[in-house]
């Protein structure tokens, strides 16, 4: 959520982001309800200040006069048809502040879609396979890894099953990502799966992204309960409401959490397969810092350099990309994307997705910081994906495919694995 009065400040900005971002914002009619509903305040005000006067009219018993008694009904009766207005006015202006986007970095590519992303790097170079490639599908079946036949069968579609070898690499990815996050110094937590409408609505994800999210309520009465997509919107809820010091920040959270999906935006894409699915498991790095622009572009290149080291070391080919206006989302400043190589697919998908979104989400979740002169300050946020799966589990299973049927298992995971090749 932005400032209402960065926005006024900088309409034509605004104007921009919410075009170029795709967001059906009516900018003018928020900015004359913002005008209407100060107005109603200030006669409410007013009316609050005229109904202390009046209650200063005594007679000499002490017991307030004929037209004191009078003149407060008509106060009283005038108060309550302005703060009616001002309830409506409001709920129509908080509910269009929400969906303002932030603006973006002068280095985003204009785009409406993901064919306005820009590359930046490549990591590593595509194997060449000197024999027909198998997809995950045929290698997860035939060695016994996967089952998405059943996994439908239980689960429903997009269910899958991880067995055996594949159910090792699948702990083991996560558990490395765990501790190299920890080495880096973030705080590890299991956070909460089923969150309060708060927590997606501070971290920007409510109200736009709504249709994405599984809801539960244990009756018609109840709090309804979401199903978080990512840890993201937990850790940042962790410190809601909260001041923080300048001393302990910045805070730097790694969440490790199972994740739900309803991927409503993309029924007949991805259908085959364990790419596109509605649970899985993410390890998530946040870190909430001062708002300092270079401070937190160091940070960005930071988080982006631990997942980077990480695919190196995977030796798992990947590229960089820009995302632009179009495909970012309302409430990011700036957004990367990391793609690695899948052989099937004869293409790099995405893996992993940095973003930083400067005060747009503690503002919502009110979260601020003293600075050295005791001003209260929305700190900045980041987040990004250290590892999800098993999506990640493709680039692995297809890469490192071997002409007998077989699979090699990456240097660094056999020790989870307990071998080096799964036959």
């Amino acid at each position: 959520m932005l400032d209402i009065k960065f926005i006024q400040a900088n309409q034509e900005q605004i104007a921009l982001a919410i075009k170029n971002k795709n967001c059906p914002v009516d900018l003018s009619k928020l900015l004359k309800l913002y005008e209407q509903r100060n107005q109603i305040l200030q006669s409410i005000e007013s009316l609050n200040q005229q109904k202390k006067t009046n209650a200063a009219n005594f007679d000499g018993q002490g017991k307030p006069s004929d037209k004191a008694i009078e003149v407060g009904k008509k106060i009283k009766t005038d108060l309550d048809k302005l703060q009616k207005e001002f309830s409506d006015l409001d709920t129509q202006y908080q509910r269009l502040l929400l969906v303002v986007p932030n603006i973006y970095s002068e280095d985003t590519p204009i785009g409406q879609d993901e064919t306005g992303n820009v590359e930046l790097e490549r990591g590593g170079e595509p194997k060449t396979f000197d024999f027909p490639v198998k997809s995950h599908i045929e290698l997860g079946e035939k060695l016994n890894l996967l089952d998405l036949d059943r996994g439908v069968k239980t689960a429903g579609f997009r269910g899958y099953y991880l067995k055996n070898e594949l159910a090792l690499l699948h702990w083991g990815l996560l558990t490395l990502a765990i501790q190299r996050l920890v080495k880096a110094g973030f705080q590890p937590m299991i956070t909460p799966t089923l969150v309060r409408e708060m927590a997606l609505i501070g971290s920007g994800h409510f109200p736009a992204g709504k249709d994405e999210i599984y809801q539960t309520r244990d009756n018609e009465e109840s709090e309804i309960k979401y199903l978080a997509g990512t840890s993201e919107p937990a850790l940042m809820g962790y410190r809601a409401d909260e001041i923080l010091t300048l001393k302990e920040l910045p805070l730097k959270y790694c969440g490790i959490s199972p994740c739900y999906r309803r991927e409503v935006g993309s029924y007949g894409k991805d259908t085959k397969g364990i790419y596109r699915v509605h649970e899985f498991f993410k390890v998530e790095q946040v870190i909430i810092c001062p708002a300092d622009m270079k401070m937190a572009m160091k940070y960005f290149a930071e988080m982006q350099t631990i997942v980077t080291d990480l695919l190196r070391d995977l030796e798992l080919p990947y590229r960089i990309v820009k995302i632009c206006t179009g495909d970012m989302g309302a409430a990011k400043y700036k957004m990367h994307d990391i793609e690695t190589w899948m052989p099937s697919r004869n293409a790099y998908s995405e893996t992993h997705s940095l973003s930083f979104l400067t005060d747009y989400q503690t503002r919502r979740l009110n979260i601020r910081y003293k600075d050295k002169k005791g001003t209260s300050i929305h700190p900045y946020s980041l987040n990004n994906t250290v590892i999800a799966s098993p999506r990640i589990l493709i680039a692995i299973l297809e890469n490192y495919q071997q002409a007998d049927g077989s699979i090699s298992v990456p240097k660094i995971l056999q020790e989870f694995v307990g071998k080096r090749v799964i036959k």
